[in-house]
């Protein structure tokens, strides 16, 4: 189902790295992310409100969109 508020989401399994791309055009990497959290995200019915349950202040992050541009 399309998110209102997520355009895409990246995982780097070896990593554990999450990356989120907001349909703002921010960009975020979250750090150690469990394989099961990532797989949840991508599977859940609305992005927006398991991000902001399961993700969101949960784990580390940074910004990648300024060095994108």
């Amino acid at each position: 189902m399309p998110s209102s508020v997520i355009a895409g989401i990246r995982y780097d399994a070896e990593r554990k790295r999450l990356v989120v791309n907001f349909v703002t055009g921010r960009v975020f990497e979250y750090i150690d992310v469990p394989p099961d959290v990532a797989r949840a995200f991508r599977s859940a019915f609305s992005k927006g409100t398991f991000f902001n349950t399961y993700i969101r202040d949960r784990y580390d992050h940074r910004e990648l969109t300024r060095e994108h541009s």
